[in-house]
Order: structure tokens, then C-alpha cells, then sequence
């Protein structure tokens, strides 16, 4: 029968080509975001159903499917629940390696935020270990307004 391509060999070309583009981040990630950057507070929504705040907030509640609709003040101190260090220097990487990245439970969330560990050397990190937000000095509405989080001990 043939293949698909009637014969004809698919070409592939490999190549780094940057596409930039531009997305509406949402009306939930936009505040949370231009609160992050503008008053350095780490914000959360609770569902009226189950009762989960999630941080990063969520639009509806991902365990019941119900809308969020009250926003609460999280953080800006957490726990590190796992952790992946990175030795491969890679263009999209702002940070020189090893970098390390966190899955941080918020204090007042109910869910992990991922993010870069700092102010530590990356033998020194443990599950657990208690970490508190670090704002950018020059921040944007990004979750980038957060430079990293650092141990507290």
C-alpha cells in the first residue's frame, strides 16, 4: 500500500529558529502577577466549595470544578517538597549551573509552586527545608518578580 506520503520522503530541518510571540495572561494570572510585582505579596484564591487555596491561583478549583472567587495573602515563607538540580548550562536558563529548582508549598496553599532555590549551594539542599521568597530588586509582572527562594537557616 505505500506510505502516507505517496512515496515521498518527509524533509525535517533542525534548526533554533526564535519565534517571539505575546499572550493575555488571564485575569487571574494578571493580578497575581502585577500584585507580585507591585506590592511583593504572594497571592492565593480559595475555593467556596472544598476550601483549597491554590498559589499560583487557579481560575476555577482543579479538585471540584468550581470557580474561585476570594483571593488570599500567602507566603512569602514555604516548604520544599522535592527538588531537581540542573548542570547543563541551557540558553533559556537565567541563572549560571548548577541551578536548582523547587516544587515550594506556600505557607496558606494547598498546592506547589515551581521555582529557582537560591542563596545556597545545591549539595546543601534537603526535602523540607523551610524557604522564604526573595523579590527582584527590578521587577516586572512575571512570576519572575520573585527572584528565588532561600533557605531560612
Amino acid at each position: 500500500m505505500g506510505n502516507i506520503f505517496y512515496g515521498i520522503e518527509p524533509s525535517v530541518y533542525k534548526s533554533q529558529i526564535n519565534v517571539p510571540y505575546q499572550w493575555w495572561a488571564g485575569e487571574t494570572a494578571s493580578k497575581f502577577f502585577m500584585v507580585l510585582r507591585d506590592d511583593k505579596k504572594i497571592l492565593g484564591k480559595q475555593c467556596p466549595r472544598c476550601g483549597k487555596v491554590y498559589c499560583p491561583p487557579k481560575k476555577t478549583c482543579p479538585s471540584c470544578f468550581t470557580e474561585t472567587n476570594s483571593w488570599k495573602e500567602v507566603g512569602p515563607k514555604g516548604k520544599l517538597i522535592s527538588y531537581t538540580i540542573v548542570l547543563r548550562q541551557l540558553a533559556a536558563l537565567q541563572k549560571k549551573v548548577p541551578v536548582a529548582f523547587g516544587l515550594i508549598c506556600i505557607d496558606g496553599a494547598d498546592n506547589a509552586m515551581l521555582h529557582y532555590i537560591g542563596d545556597v549551594d545545591v549539595n546543601n539542599i534537603t526535602i523540607g527545608m523551610e524557604v522564604e521568597a526573595v523579590f527582584a530588586d527590578d521587577r516586572n509582572a512575571t512570576i519572575n518578580a520573585i527572584s528565588h527562594f532561600k533557605p531560612l537557616t
